[in-house]
């Protein structure tokens, strides 16, 4: 049998040199016949009783600190749709020595299936030690365990890697908590909106402006290798691309297009960015490598070809076209050619964004005055949709493949877009808190 740590492990070994992490050493425990697992399929998903008592405090200095990690874990695993963590209120038992066993009986009470003990300690150098364990209740074993050093500033971060290692062991699959957004934050009257580029935490938290407002920005999509984001402004005028270093504030522009400059993204690499000029009537789709600035024309064709996407191999882009007379999706090689078209439905398909696990496409689908945000295989096949509005558009896939996030608008003079998000069984749909309207979000991989 595999030890219980060690898909965490595996996980949690590529961190920042700030953050120091072990694992913790599994207590005495009796035999399990089978680890704890909650089992995601395409239809409703029972979310799973999760007893998650308050974090101990190690010293005075830390129940600040205990409390709000407690309050920020607790909110990632609701968010996600599977977990339904019992009323403390509910609580039978109680955590009072984090090295010490559970009391199982107490626990299966109140019928929860694992349980997460936890305890942050402000330490003699300043570091903030936080540590935890799963439990599985009713096995009366422990799945996980770890503990991390960190400065104290970053006790939100270490609460999020906290809740992606749960996430991880009950699940199978990598979490996505420790993860960013980048948005286009609206303010003002409709007719007249001011938009910036704005990030946040995926809770919304830590939210900052990285662009005053002055021009008009469109588009920002995440590098899957630095901390840097590509988007449409019209600075000068004419839509222009520019790179843009999240930590210095650094902005770069790609160069001078003729013509109108769409939909950038980077490659898995990100060694290169996509784009779609258009030029004389017909709108293509070009690569350009960022080491040289040269580009390479990938469609050739007097269709509307825009809205690229890499597969996550890097060897395919699935994009949008009219070629057949109405917008649909294609898939061609990353060096151009030949496209294979993969929509087949009723209504119009625009926006495909390529899953990070790589057997899927999300994408907005236009039909009967109504937008709809739906996935389907890269064959085209078992089209699902996910949620449905008068307008929803522009998804965006969080680092793990399981939960998409979109901008819904809402029609009227005092109407505008809000973030939502979405798991792929489309039964978990939740509003994101943005300050203010928002729209075209991109989800950032996992923080380094």
């Amino acid at each position: 049998m595999i030890h219980p740590l060690s898909r965490i492990g595996r996980w949690l070994a590529p961190l920042c040199a700030a953050l120091a992490l072990a694992p913790l050493p599994a207590l005495a425990q009796e035999a399990s016949s089978g680890p704890l697992r909650i089992e995601i399929t395409k239809g409703v998903v029972e979310p799973m009783p999760i007893a998650l008592p308050p974090y101990l405090a190690g010293d005075p200095r830390s129940a600040d600190y205990a409390a709000r990690i407690t309050e920020v874990v607790e909110a990632d695993l609701v968010r996600s749709g599977l977990f339904r963590p019992i009323p403390k209120e509910a609580h039978l038992g109680r955590v009072t020595d984090f090295n010490a066993p559970p009391n199982f009986p107490d626990w299966r009470a109140i019928n929860a299936q694992a349980l997460v003990t936890g305890q942050a300690t402000v330490e003699a150098d300043g570091r903030l030690l936080v540590q935890f364990r799963l439990w599985d209740v009713f096995a009366q074993e422990q799945i996980a365990g770890f503990k991390y050093r960190t400065d104290p500033e970053s006790w939100r971060r270490v609460s999020h890697k906290v809740a992606d290692a749960i996430y991880s062991s009950l699940t199978g699959e990598d979490g996505y908590f420790d993860s960013r957004v980048v948005f286009v934050d609206e303010t003002g009257a409709k007719g007249d909106r001011r938009k910036r580029l704005a990030i946040m935490d995926q809770d919304g938290a830590n939210l900052r402006y990285l662009t005053s407002g002055a021009d008009l920005v469109l588009t920002p999509r995440f590098s899957p290798t630095d901390q840097e984001i590509i988007y449409i402004s019209y600075a000068q005028g004419e839509p222009q691309v520019y790179l843009f270093n999240i930590e210095t504030g650094q902005r770069e522009a790609l160069g001078q297009f003729p013509g109108m400059t769409f939909a950038p993204r980077f490659s898995p690499d990100g060694r290169q960015v996509v784009i779609s000029l258009s030029q004389g009537g017909a709108t293509d789709i070009y690569a350009m490598d960022l080491a040289t600035r040269r580009m390479r024309r990938l469609t050739n064709t007097p269709a509307i070809d825009t809205s690229p996407s890499f597969s996550p191999d890097g060897r395919q882009i699935v994009f949008e076209s009219d070629r057949g007379g109405a917008q649909q999706l294609y898939i061609m090689d990353a060096g151009g050619g030949a496209a294979k078209r993969i929509s087949f439905g009723d209504g119009r398909y625009g926006t495909p964004v390529w899953s990070p696990r790589g057997d899927i496409v999300a994408f907005t689908k236009m039909m009967r005055g109504r937008f709809q945000i739906g996935v389907m295989r890269i064959d085209g096949s078992n089209e699902r949709i996910l949620a449905e509005s008068f307008l929803d558009e522009g998804p965006t896939w969080a680092p793990n493949g399981r939960v998409l996030m979109f901008f819904r608008e809402t029609p009227g003079v005092n109407g505008g877009p809000r973030l939502y998000s979405v798991d792929l069984t489309g039964q978990n749909l939740r509003p994101a808190p943005t300050p203010s309207f928002a729209s075209d979000p991109a989800w950032s991989p996992l923080l380094p």
